[in-house]
């Protein structure tokens, strides 16, 4: 009986070994799923389970010790590093990709062409809420409209990163508009309601342009820019509102199961094959370089840094 306990012991511990997870941002969750699914290909016995919870919901898990890898649309934050080191959870930040935040509008909207960005704080920023209600009260040369919002849960990468953009402060957000995880829903809702102005990950734009009014963004340069073409991501022309996509992984599972290491250098080898196809915007290849010899040496803790506007995000890697 010691024996068989002993057995079934190692068994399990085997099969923890080779079990991989990850959870995190709705955007980047794509190129994850994909990857495991190739990965699942050449390693059938792989055991790669990939869930969405929202960027701040993953990093919680993260540094609980939970999951391996935690995709995330922002960088990590001051306070989720200090729970992180609370628990002995170092982490490697690699960045897989870029992305730019769409602003997007009903197809009958024919005067949101182009909107400041105290014009988006006026709309999005935490004071507005419940005052804020109508497309006049953004710019008086609007209409006299109902202005219905539809953006990211407030626990999501992208919530996070578009109300410090703009706003200048994080969860500086308001409250009172419809939120979703499932960005699919807001595209929706924003198609099907003519008063209505909402944002999502560029690749969400992208499989539903013939839907939707693509809204340009006057940033620190003072001209109206897109995220389209994805050219205007990849050199942060389309500022502020473009921003890198990581992973992070944890150290310790690097350290004590084979199979997170091995996935993880299948998934920075093999990941830009979808990123271009699911919408986003692949790194040029001298940055994945760069961020296959940080996972090679080790290199713990986040030191990216916000680029200035028309400097490529990537000389931050």
């Amino acid at each position: 009986m010691l024996i068989a306990s002993s057995i079934t012991a190692c068994n399990s511990g085997q099969e923890l070994r080779n079990q991989v997870s990850i959870d995190g941002a709705a955007v980047g969750f794509p190129i994850s799923l994909a990857v495991a699914e190739e990965y699942g290909k050449i390693k059938p016995d792989a055991q790669v389970s990939v869930a969405s919870s929202g960027t701040g919901g993953g990093i919680s898990k993260f540094c609980n010790g939970d999951i391996d890898i935690v995709g995330a649309s922002r960088t990590i934050r001051d306070e989720e590093i200090k729970k992180c080191q609370n628990k002995n959870i170092a982490f490697i930040e690699l960045p897989i990709g870029l992305d730019g935040i769409a602003v997007i509008a009903n197809r009958q909207n024919n005067f949101a062409k182009c909107l400041t960005i105290k014009e988006l704080d006026k709309i999005w920023s935490a004071k507005s809420d419940g005052k804020i209600l109508n497309w006049n009260q953004v710019n008086p040369k609007f209409p006299n409209q109902k202005l219905k919002l539809y953006a990211p849960a407030s626990d999501t990468g992208t919530f996070d990163y578009m109300t410090q953009a703009v706003t200048g402060k994080a969860k500086n957000g308001r409250t009172d508009y419809t939120p979703s995880h499932n960005q699919n829903l807001l595209v929706q809702g924003v198609s099907g309601d003519v008063t209505a102005l909402g944002y999502v990950g560029i690749s969400y734009y992208i499989q539903n342009q013939d839907k939707l009014n693509l809204v340009a963004v006057e940033g620190a340069t003072g001209k109206c820019e897109k995220p389209v073409p994805i050219d205007n991501v990849v050199k942060n022309i389309y500022t502020p509102l473009s921003r890198p996509l990581f992973i992070y992984v944890s150290k310790k599972s690097l350290d004590n199961k084979p199979a997170v290491k091995e996935f993880v250098d299948f998934y920075l080898d093999n990941s830009w094959k979808w990123v271009d196809s699911v919408g986003y915007v692949a790194l040029p290849d001298e940055a994945y370089l760069k961020v296959k010899q940080k996972l090679a040496k080790g290199e713990t803790g986040t030191k990216f840094k916000k680029a200035k506007p028309g400097e490529p995000i990537t000389n931050f890697i």
